[in-house]
């Protein structure tokens, strides 16, 4: 029993020096104009989905793993896309052809066709022309029917008509296609150009990437399940921006204003400290009791307040405790962007 009462007495003793250090330190701080406020790290994530419906190919991450921005995270089957990028892809060389075609105009050797055809109309009309004029004289000596001269005529109106097709014909050659056809033909390989790209968009869709630098929270879905819009596959911490969630009681809420710079201390970096600065602070009181009825219940009012932390080497995870220093004395608060 002797041996035990030392040993209390001791205890008592390191603790009355560690309480008396605390309150000194505190001193200090209050001195200095530095008040400490202790929160938790704070930070968004992100539910990422494809934007695409098709079952699932192949997943790359894991929970816990750190990704970067652009990093490639899942992809879904492609086959039946693929298969509509390469039909898309032949109709489209089709009707290159087809515009090719249309703007070169009629070939030479086409229009020498159809020259030679006028020539053969303009010999069988010349033809049918001397014929009607023997039958003509003929008819009227008896030696010839008249049934013989007016088919004779009716021929000569139809070779006269040929030739006169066989010119048009000719003078459409020449002309080469309408500029309405042309245009029309290029304004359809525009519309299978777009419909490619789409497809393309599509198809680049069927990859997931990190939209941010961040750890995969959650790792919902898994080869061969289905996604879609509607379906997370994964969830994502993002890193940046963190901040450190707290609440400071309404007589502080003079002491504090947006900008001003902080020093961030976490068991992580013991001795160490991380630049930060006060980004937000509510306008909205949270108490407890709701009602307010008297000032000893008013200073029952805390405000929530965020301080953003610069965190390069993303030591500082979601949820960890952490105190934050302010000097009050700083002149002008300066932005921490």
């Amino acid at each position: 029993m002797k041996k035990v009462f030392p040993v209390v007495i001791l205890i008592f003793a390191v603790a009355g020096a560690y309480m008396y250090w605390q309150d000194q330190n505190k001193k200090q701080d209050e001195n200095a104009g530095i008040f400490k406020i202790y929160g938790t790290i704070d930070i968004r994530d992100a539910s990422l989905a494809f934007t695409e419906q098709e079952r699932i190919e192949a997943v790359l991450v894991e929970e816990g793993m750190r990704v970067k921005k652009g990093q490639v995270l899942a992809k879904l089957r492609t086959a039946k896309l693929d298969a509509a990028i390469k039909e898309l892809q032949a109709r489209i060389a089709a009707q290159q052809e087809i515009v090719a075609k249309l703007e070169a105009g009629s070939r030479s050797q086409e229009i020498d066709q159809a020259r030679a055809e006028v020539l053969a109309a303009r010999a069988r009309v010349a033809n049918v022309s001397r014929t009607v004029k023997r039958l003509k004289a003929t008819s009227r000596s008896g030696a010839t029917s008249i049934q013989n001269y007016d088919d004779s005529k009716a021929l000569l109106l139809v070779e006269q008509a040929q030739l006169a097709a066989s010119r048009e014909a000719l003078d459409l050659l020449i002309e080469g296609p309408r500029k309405e056809d042309i245009a029309a033909a290029r304004h359809q390989l525009d519309a299978l150009g777009a419909s490619l790209d789409q497809l393309q968009v599509r198809l680049s869709d069927m990859t997931l990437t990190a939209p941010a630098a961040g750890t995969i929270q959650s790792r919902i879905l898994e080869q061969g399940e289905l996604a879609g819009p509607s379906k997370p596959a994964f969830v994502l911490a993002l890193c940046d921006p963190k901040w450190v969630r707290a609440y400071i009681p309404q007589p502080m809420l003079g002491k504090i204003n947006l900008g001003m710079t902080a020093q961030i201390f976490t068991d992580t970096l013991p001795g160490q400290s991380l630049d930060g600065w006060v980004g937000f602070i509510s306008p909205v009181a949270e108490f407890t009791p709701r009602a307010v009825a008297t000032e000893d219940l008013r200073t029952q009012l805390v405000y929530e307040i965020r301080v953003f932390v610069k965190d390069p080497k993303d030591i500082l995870r979601l949820g960890t405790p952490v105190t934050v220093a302010i000097n009050d004395n700083q002149a002008e608060p300066r932005p921490g962007n």
